[in-house]
């Protein structure tokens, strides 16, 4: 906050040639631990025009917020004789593990679909590329299944009015972490855009970390993962062992 008034005032006295954004994030740290039901982040900041007042009425702020990348594996399910199995797979390479986009309008209302592809303002928009060779069509339909599985879940949202804009100046979004957010750096970035085009973009950053017993377990999983995948097998065999036990003595 003291960052965001030192460089509202900077601004203010000396001016600059191109539109200013001064971001910030209500929290730099998100740790996860036992119980952890997800939280909320809240992106605010401001816009100056280059003389030093306010922007305007004709910017627009779109924040994107995306997660780690990691490679994916998409599976396809097929009903075969009545029973549902799975059929193509499909990987991609690097796919944000948690995407997110708030804008003061509809993106349509604010770019095109070519700057909207450029910097990725939407889940229409979002570049996944599968590892192989595809025909358009059938590329456009796996990342289609793919941002459809990850916004069930949670973890691909889109708010077409999540950008609050008071006075033209100080702007606000809210954006929802779910409880099953991978761990990692996270980037959120915005864009103030002017006539479809983007004039200004900064970039804040926020870490989710898993603390206590559940980042014990994370630790010992990585490092040990033969022995942490044996010791689950026999707690599910004890369990069940000792549940088949209670239930004969019922």
């Amino acid at each position: 906050m003291k960052r965001l008034f030192l460089l509202l005032a900077l601004i203010l006295l000396g001016g600059a040639r191109d539109p200013i954004l001064v971001p910030e994030i209500s929290q730099h740290e998100v740790q996860v631990r036992q119980g952890f039901r997800g939280t909320e982040l809240v992106l605010f900041g401001a816009i100056l025009s280059p003389d030093g007042t306010r922007a305007g009425p004709d910017y627009d702020i779109v924040v994107v917020l995306k997660g780690p990348t990691k490679s994916i594996v998409l599976r396809e399910k097929q009903r075969i004789a009545g029973i549902w199995v799975n059929a193509e797979s499909v990987e991609f390479r690097s796919a944000p593990t948690y995407f997110a986009v708030a804008s003061s309008k509809p993106i349509g209302r604010i770019v095109d679909d070519k700057t909207a592809a450029i910097y990725e303002l939407g889940l229409p928009w979002l570049q996944l590329s599968p590892i192989g060779s595809y025909d358009p069509k059938e590329q456009a339909r796996m990342s289609a299944g793919l941002v459809d599985l990850m916004s069930r879940e949670g973890l691909y949202r889109q708010d077409t009015r999540g950008v609050q804009v008071s006075q033209q100046v100080l702007y606000q979004a809210r954006i929802a972490l779910p409880s099953s957010v991978q761990t990692g750096v996270y980037t959120a970035e915005t864009f103030a855009i002017s006539r479809g085009r983007v004039v200004a973009s900064a970039i804040s950053r926020v870490e989710v970390k898993k603390l206590g017993f559940e980042k014990a377990v994370a630790d010992f999983s990585q490092d040990y993962g033969f022995v942490y995948g044996l010791l689950a097998v026999l707690l599910s065999i004890g369990m069940g062992f000792l549940a088949g036990r209670l239930f004969a003595l019922v």
